[in-house]
């Protein structure tokens, strides 16, 4: 007997329910679409606070290195645009003679044909690219009388300085528009830098502002601490060498030792009086806003500031970090004196002016203002350099 069986649909059987093959397809597509949106957050996670600090920080650094870029583009372009006016004005002056010395060999064949004397082509001569070789394959200066030769010689020799000084001309402007170029480019550099920092501080909510602004504090009381031992450490080697300069005084005599020291004695007193000028212009600039590009005197950068405190010392300092660094003679940061430049970072993109007991006045960073600071701010590790400039 031939066995027979009820027939039943493929699929499966859901909440008492059977369902075809098909819906079963479809709800597992769902369910695996709904597993991909519930984990797509975490796919791209909010990044924490210490990430955000970090991230503003180094766009921070990146903005001031491109201001200095921007800073020297902009010397560059100066200099440049200076050395333009002044061949302009050259070449000015020398068409001026030419067309002088043009004006009186005209003169001189006028008054030749009204004569009936046989007069030079000189309208050839005006004409030809190279009076010089026009001369020489004529012999034209035999039939020249001594005034005429020396209207030629004027003219040949301004022809040719003007041929010049207009071909240096040209390629200073084209030098000077790629330079020009190039500033905008900076400019853009340090403008995307600053937005991208704004636009990560603009989505904090206002308990991430909280917290943010007790990690600076922490980093700052680290940063105090940290100038305190160095002023401690300071004043502990300023006794020790006193007191070995008494031992050797009271040793060799007071008629030896007052030789030996005289000449580093006023070395130290003419960089002190210099340093006190420059610190107190420093200290006047406190609570003004940080521009970048600025060099005083309602705003400043970095390196406007230092350069500006300087000058008003009587020192002439360049205008970038990269320039700055490399005036006057490096000292340990253990025999930093006040007046002294400090120098940041690996690319040398920030500069203060240290006042003493591990502080320094600065310009720090847009959105913040000159003021008196630990040069510890970042930690030790990004202290470049210490110069003193004088």
């Amino acid at each position: 007997m031939a066995s027979h069986r009820k027939w039943s649909p493929t699929g499966t059987r859901i909440a008492g329910i059977r369902t075809p093959a098909l819906a079963t397809a479809a709800l597992t597509s769902v369910a695996l679409l709904s597993q991909t949106a519930n984990a797509a957050p975490s796919a791209d996670p909010k990044p924490s606070i210490e990430e955000v600090e970090k991230k503003v920080d180094d766009l921070y650094h990146q903005a001031e290195a491109a201001t200095e870029k921007y800073n020297a583009t902009r010397e560059k372009t100066a200099q440049q645009r200076k050395r333009v006016d002044s061949l302009l004005d050259d070449v000015a002056q020398r068409t001026e003679k030419l067309n002088t010395a043009r004006d009186e060999l005209g003169s001189f064949a006028a008054a030749q044909y009204r004569t009936g004397a046989s007069a030079p082509d000189t309208a050839t001569l005006l004409l030809a690219d190279n009076p010089q070789d026009y001369f020489d394959q004529t012999q034209l200066m035999d039939r020249l009388t001594s005034r005429q030769k020396v209207a030629v010689d004027d003219y040949i020799t301004e022809q040719a300085a003007t041929t010049k000084k207009r071909a240096e001309a040209s390629q200073s402007l084209q030098t000077l528009t790629t330079t020009q170029s190039a500033l905008k480019t900076s400019k853009a550099d340090v403008q995307r830098k600053l937005a991208a920092a704004r636009d990560l501080l603009s989505k904090l909510t206002a308990e991430e502002k909280a917290r943010l602004a007790a990690i600076e504090k922490k980093k700052q009381e680290a940063a105090d601490r940290k100038a305190a031992e160095l002023a401690q450490q300071q004043a502990a080697a300023e006794k020790k060498a006193q007191e070995a300069a008494a031992q050797q005084q009271t040793t060799s005599g007071t008629t030896s030792t007052s030789g030996s020291t005289s000449g580093s004695s006023t070395t130290d007193s003419s960089y002190t009086a210099k340093a006190d000028k420059a610190l107190a212009f420093a200290r006047a600039q406190v609570g003004k806003p940080y521009v970048w590009g600025a060099t005083g005197p309602g705003s400043y950068d970095c390196s406007g500031l230092t350069q500006a405190a300087w000058k008003a010392a009587g020192v002439d300092l360049p205008r970038t970090t990269w320039d700055q660094v490399n005036v006057g003679t490096t000292v340990p940061l253990s025999d930093i004196k006040p007046g002294d430049l400090v120098f940041f970072y690996d690319d040398i993109s920030h500069v203060g002016l240290y006042v003493g007991n591990g502080m320094m006045i600065h310009a720090p960073k847009p959105g913040a203002y000159v003021r008196e600071e630990s040069i510890f701010y970042g930690g030790e590790s990004i202290i470049h350099s210490v110069v003193r400039p004088a």
